[in-house]
């Protein structure tokens, strides 16, 4: 089966190997598959022991675990990084996040380790970015993070509903409009660091603009996950795999918030 969210494109490539392995995916009511046997009286070796496939509960168990450790690494960075190295730390973690990145996207296996650790770096990240955004402006963090998760339970619901489905054209067209997005985002940022001023960030009516498509874009990359989550457990994933689920969709949960919060900022003004 096709894949389509560039974060969890292997997924499908993951089943096929596990079944060229020996390894037979969930049968109609979710019930672990039967792997192939080989007649002992013609020399065959025995095939691999069953693999527990992967389910939705397994993804949200992942997530919120991700999602944990998340919180628990920002609010200490918050509390323990010293105010005189939050701007050090917050570029470093977010160097280091978009490595791991990119090894747990491209990679051919899952691995919770390196997910983990995303998730740990990531944590670090996001506390900074909410530590020097709070203090520019008081409340703004409990805002954005409201609004991240109220629009990521509606986009779960309104693709549990149909009303959204990841049809093949939505998914092209979403996939290059991530892509091109990433790509401006690198551009402005190395722009900015000889100080060059695109106005994509700067607060300008082009600005909000920018990070309104931003949010949108965002929001809609869920129903990309939801969509490879659904298709990796009628594939019969394995369990493992439930760990990369969960890691697109923090990754989207992560871009949405930090939008959310640059964009609440444009509208409070400067202190």
């Amino acid at each position: 089966m096709k894949t389509s969210n560039p974060v969890l494109a292997r997924l499908g490539q993951a089943a096929e190997r596990e079944r060229s392995a020996g390894y037979a995916p969930a049968g109609p009511y979710g019930q672990p598959g039967i792997p192939q046997q080989y007649p002992s009286q013609v020399g065959y070796p025995a095939a691999p022991p069953t693999v527990a496939p992967m389910t939705v509960d397994d993804v949200v168990v992942k997530t919120v675990a991700l999602l944990g450790i998340l919180g628990i690494t920002a609010a200490a960075a918050w509390v323990l990084v010293p105010d005189a190295l939050v701007g050090t730390a917050w570029i470093g973690a977010a160097v280091v996040g978009l490595v791991l990145g990119l090894i747990i996207s491209f990679s051919r296996m899952a691995n919770p380790a390196l997910v983990i650790a995303y998730a740990v770096v990531e944590g670090v990240f996001v506390g900074m970015v909410s530590k020097a955004f709070e203090t520019a402006y008081d409340g703004i963090v409990l805002q954005a993070a409201a609004a991240s998760f109220g629009i990521f339970f509606l986009m779960a619901m309104l693709y549990r509903a149909k009303v959204i489905r990841a049809t093949p054209a939505f998914v092209k067209g979403m996939i290059a409009v991530m892509v091109g997005l990433f790509a401006v985002m690198m551009i402005n940022l190395v722009l900015a660091l000889f100080g060059v001023n695109t106005g994509l960030r700067d607060g300008s009516p082009l600005a909000i603009g920018f990070s309104l498509v931003c949010i949108v874009v965002a929001s809609l990359s869920f129903v990309l996950s939801f969509k490879e989550i659904e298709d990796g457990v009628r594939m019969g994933l394995p369990q493992r795999y439930s760990w990369t689920a969960a890691f697109g969709i923090l990754v989207s949960l992560v871009w949405l918030y930090i939008e959310i919060l640059r964009l609440l900022s444009y509208f409070q003004g400067d202190d």
